[in-house]
């Protein structure tokens, strides 16, 4: 049991004047809001309990040796110790200082029992989330996967987490305990290695590919024909927007992607391409290769070059009813999953990129890393450093970065070798499965074969339990089970004469490489340690979920790619539309060998790009997936560096730190020479469209023109394209009249009907990321295009071109800033629009007002946008607030490892009002960089506080 053990050294941390005077006025702000009885119940005591102690002296049964934990001015830890389990058992009980009230969430939601700490609210998510057994696969890969090795770190880390609990009730853990104990009487439980690894599939969940665009692709078959849908997802531009790998080739003899041998047009089994057309769903286009010309939505008949014939399950232009309610159902159902490392789709995102010493002024490499995703209090990434006092076989780790609270290890970061940082490749490594019911089994390859089903027993705070049955097909968890509406799927679903009777309709099952047990844990500590890039890429092959671009450089001067993951290879289908889980063609027959994925090693260019783009050309032989990012964020940073090096320029520290701060909007300079060609009548429209004369396309915070820009673009969007989606796909409440989907002739004609739109406004469409700059750029110059076409409404006549469109666009725009930010355009900012609150993301989001008073902060008014290297993004169609964000920034400087620079969104502590709650946001907002401190000397000059962990 831990034990203070010097009475004079083992105070906690911050007794100062200023946060005592903090703590009384927040006394007296909750007995105003929550009333004398909260206030009083709230004490001094009660707030800063739970805060951890950071000097001094505290005895932990079960360690061999004294440990050393240093902590900066912002309360960042580096841990000092002698052994491996050591050091791993105070990184547990470090985190479980700061950060416990965050794990013991995360854990909940992984093992789908949320309902046990906030009551009959989460019983839905809880339902989804056991149907889809993270929990369980983390036990099987713990079991039966993870090495020797890894498994002792992770009881190690186990040891202390539980270290810091032992003894205590929920108020001395964190305040929002406090809080939940007015509604029940939760007690946090012992910590398990199962506990850590189920992270990891939480992680995978929202880096998981391109489920979200399978089902969008499926309901706009309600109102739109193949032809527009192909419209709204065009290929990717290869010839503007560079892929990740541009060096080197597969080789189809050996199987193996070299990174030194030169491309060809003459790959082995690559089909012809084509996302959507009038044919079944996509062929594959030869032995594993890309999808060809058949459509992936279509009515049937044969594929596409090189492949099957299709089933024709989407249909053509119109999606049948049953199927179309039954995937709104499902979409619904993942809204319910929390956000924890943001939305998923096209508009999330991260920057990577690296640059060898050849370029930069230290004549060492310099790599820079951004994860884009869902802002969070606190923040989803804890910093820290890993130190063996001397590094031999007992102690092997010298490590600092970023990782996860209740994960040991660091996820990204350096060595003093090496440094490495992560964006998600984005591979498709998800399908959806119609499934046909018989009986109390389901049909595959002509015969009936039983669900394998278990019990699931949910327990609630504050109510009874409830038992569920979970049920899964040979494809996977039979996900319809969750959700009223998926029960009958596929009950009117279009399907070819070859398909088995609908009966009382169709169910749908989830295929994810996630849900098989992996190594990706082994992973993560074979990178800590790795010495060269070979031992990184070996590293790398264990990092099977989720599939990462991982980035390399090291201190000898290399610097490297590698696509890392487990990614399936299909038979018959694409992966874009739900395929036929009764067919055994459909099914995935294996996975991309480890030695075809690519990568690259020292690139004669001398910089790597990643900002989830495509990774190679259309040329590579295996599908890694049709939905990339469209290379807006990739290609201005390759820009970026370029306009550096050219004729011999060489880049800094701070040139990095400039790059990730850059607020260009690559959409603007597409369309604001087309929107200051148009003769606006309007004085008060024309004022606002002169903000846009001059203006150099930076969106900055306090950019008047910025600000206009984006709600013309926002409208644009709206008129061009957001009012002719089916309600499934539109924000939330905002009704049309439109006619009846499924109109069939002249008899239907002039009718409307009252539609009003049934998605959450952060994932509405369209979202204005960059698969719409491209889907803009396609029809630009086509001034007559039918999506310009927009209905007259009582204040706006019809549209019938281009320009037509914008003008009304830019008159919309006008006076809903006006309604937001006033008449005068004078006082117009873009970061009066585009705000970021920073909310805790349980009871800060659904606690009572006063609660989330205390627990929340914000807001901040930001530059940067969509699709922006400065990644603040927001979605179009449902507003301007921020919803993703670089979660992170650090630049890593391979010369002097303590020159590297970092920071974080929040801070390192999870607990409200603790200095370092959201100590470097203010920073973070203004694009700074904190000193990051790696050797032994740095450490101890940075250091405030020294706790010291003894036996």
């Amino acid at each position: 049991m831990p034990s203070n053990t010097n009475a004079s050294s083992g105070h906690k941390s911050g007794k100062k004047k200023g946060r005592r005077a903090r703590l009384v006025v927040i006394v007296l702000v909750l007995a105003i809001v929550g009333g004398i009885g909260f206030g009083a119940y709230w004490s001094i005591s009660t707030v800063r309990a739970s805060f951890p102690q950071t000097k001094g002296t505290i005895k932990l049964d079960g360690l061999s040796g004294n440990v050393e934990v240093k902590r900066d001015g912002n309360g960042i830890p580096q841990i000092y110790a002698d052994s491996d389990a050591d050091l791993f058992m105070a990184q547990g009980f470090v985190q479980a200082q700061d950060r416990f009230y965050e794990m013991d969430v995360r854990r909940h939601m992984t093992s789908g029992r949320l309902s046990e700490m906030f009551g009959k609210s989460q019983v839905k998510t809880d339902e989804f989330l056991r149907t889809l057994g993270w929990h369980r696969v983390a036990k099987k890969e713990y079991d039966s996967k993870l090495s020797p090795e890894t498994k002792k770190y992770l009881q190690a880390y186990a040891k202390g987490v539980n270290a810091y609990l032992a003894g205590k009730d929920g108020k001395d853990i964190s305040v929002e305990y406090a809080a939940l104990g007015f509604k029940n009487d939760y007690k946090p439980q012992e910590w398990t290695p199962v506990d850590s690894v189920a992270w990891l599939k939480a992680m995978a969940w929202d880096l998981r590919g391109n489920m979200q665009e399978e089902i969008d692709r499926s309901l706009m078959t309600s109102r739109l024909g193949p032809s527009q849908i192909k419209d709204l997802y065009p290929k990717y531009p290869y010839k503007r927007n560079k892929p990740i790998v541009r060096e080197g080739a597969y080789n189809g003899v050996t199987e193996e992607y070299d990174p030194d041998a030169t491309p060809t047009d003459t790959q082995t089994g690559t089909g012809t391409g084509g996302t959507v057309g009038t044919g079944g769903t996509a062929g594959t286009g030869g032995t594993n290769g890309t999808a060809g010309t058949g459509g992936a939505s279509g009515t049937g008949g044969t594929a596409g070059t090189g492949g099957a014939a299709g089933t024709g399950l989407a249909g053509g232009a119109e999606a049948p009813d049953g199927l179309q309610s039954q995937l709104n159902g499902l979409s619904g159902a993942l809204d319910e999953v929390p956000a924890i490392l943001g939305p998923n789709g096209n508009g999330i995102g991260s920057n990577s990129w690296v640059v060898s010493g050849k370029h930069t002024i230290t004549g060492k490499p310099l790599l820079a890393n951004d994860p884009h995703l869902a802002p969070q209090l606190p923040s989803v990434w804890y910093q820290m450093g890993l130190h063996c006092r001397s590094v031999s076989e007992k102690c092997r780790y010298d490590v600092s970065g970023y990782t996860f609270s209740g994960m040991p290890g660091v996820v990204i970061g350096h060595n003093k070798d090496i440094a490495w940082g992560m964006t998600n490749l984005g591979a498709d490594v998800t399908d959806l499965y119609l499934e046909k019911f018989t009986g109390d089994g389901y049909q595959f390859d002509g015969k009936v074969l039983p669900f394998t089903s278990r019990e699931e027993t949910i327990r609630v705070a504050g109510g009874k339990p409830k038992k569920i049955t979970v049920r899964e097909t040979n494809n996977g968890p039979l996900i319809s089970d969750r959700d009223d509406e998926l029960v009958k799927v596929g009950k009117k679903a279009h399907v070819d004469t070859a398909a088995p009777d609908r009966g009382d309709g169709y169910g749908v099952a989830l295929r994810w490489t996630a849900l098989a047990p992996g190594k990706s844990m082994d992973a993560v500590f074979e990178l800590n340690k790795a010495k060269n890039f070979t031992e990184f890429r070996k590293a790398a092959a264990s990092f099977e979920v989720p599939s990462q671009n991982l980035i390399y450089a090291d201190t000898e001067g290399n610097i490297g790619y590698q696509a890392p993951g487990k990614i399936p290879t299909r038979g018959k289908g694409d992966g874009s539309l739900p395929a036929p889980g009764w067919d055994r063609d459909y099914r995935w027959n294996g996975y991309i060998p480890q030695d075809a994925l690519p990568y690259e090693y020292n690139p004669k260019r001398g910089y790597i790009v990643t900002a989830n783009q495509a990774v190679v050309s259309d040329k590579y032989p295996y599908k890694l997936t049709s939905d990339w990012g469209y290379g807006a964020r990739s290609q201005r940073i390759d820009d970026l560096i370029q306009s550096k090096i050219k004729n011999g320029g060489k880049i800094s520290t701070e040139d990095m730190r400039l790059m990730q701060m850059d607020n260009s909007s690559e959409i603007a300079k597409l369309l604001v020479p087309k929107l200051l060609k148009i003769d606006i009548k309007d004085k008060y429209v024309r004022e606002a469209q002169k903000l846009l004369e001059g203006w150099d396309y930076t969106q900055d915070a306090d950019s008047a023109a910025a600000a206009y820009f984006n709600s013309v673009w926002r409208n644009i969007l709206k008129l061009a394209f957001g009012n002719k989606l089916p309600k499934e796909l539109r924000v939330k409440g905002q009704c049309l009249s439109v006619e009846p989907a499924g109109n069939t002739g002249p008899a239907d004609e002039g009718k409307k009907v009252r539609e009003c739109g049934e998605r959450d406004a952060d994932t509405a469409q369209p979202d204005g990321g960059d698969r719409y700059y491209e889907v803009i750029r396609r029809i630009i110059d086509d001034e007559s295009n039918d999506w310009w076409k927009a209905p007259a409404t009582r204040t706006d006549e019809e549209t019938k071109t281009r320009d037509q469109l914008f003008e009304r666009a830019m008159e919309d725009a006008r006076w809903d800033l006006t309604a937001k930010l006033g008449k005068d355009i004078d006082t117009w900012s873009w970061g009066r629009l585009h705000r970021l609150t920073l909310k805790n993301q349980t009871l800060g989001t659904d606690g009572p007002g006063w609660l989330q008073f205390v627990l929340n902060r914000g807001p901040w008014n930001l530059g940067g946008g969509e699709a922006a290297v400065n990644a603040t993004g927001w979605n179009a169609a449902g507003g301007y607030g921020v919803l993703w964000v670089p979660s992170m920034r650090m630049v890593v400087n391979l010369k002097d490892l303590d020159k590297s620079k970092w920071i974080n969104l929040t801070g390192a502590s999870g607990h409200a009002y603790n200095d370092h709650y959201t100590d470097q946001t203010e920073k973070w907002t203004k694009g700074e960089l904190l000193p990051w401190s790696f050797s032994d000397k740095a450490v101890e000059k940075s250091t405030s506080d020294k706790l010291v962990l003894r036996p």
